[in-house]
């Protein structure tokens, strides 16, 4: 998978992962890839929410140690 962007949000609470990777999509293209590197347990829920509310794809979730790491397409 080519991620186009990484962004890591390591130790903060929603809604802050949430707002970083609505910047971050904004400056992306159609169809790239953003991956992002949460701590927050609930950033599961929250980015699942979020990619339905936006249209975006939620291409992947998983958890690796104490990360929560989220792989969002852009529409």
């Amino acid at each position: 998978m080519q991620i186009d962007k990484e962004l890591d949000t390591r130790g903060l609470n929603c809604p802050l992962p949430i707002l970083k990777a609505k910047k971050a999509l904004a400056e992306m293209s159609t169809g790239q890839l953003l991956r992002v590197v949460s701590t927050d347990p609930g950033s599961t829920r929250d980015f699942l929410a979020f990619a339905k509310q936006t249209g975006n794809d939620l291409v992947e979730q998983q958890a690796e140690g104490g990360d929560f790491i989220h792989v969002l397409k852009r529409r």
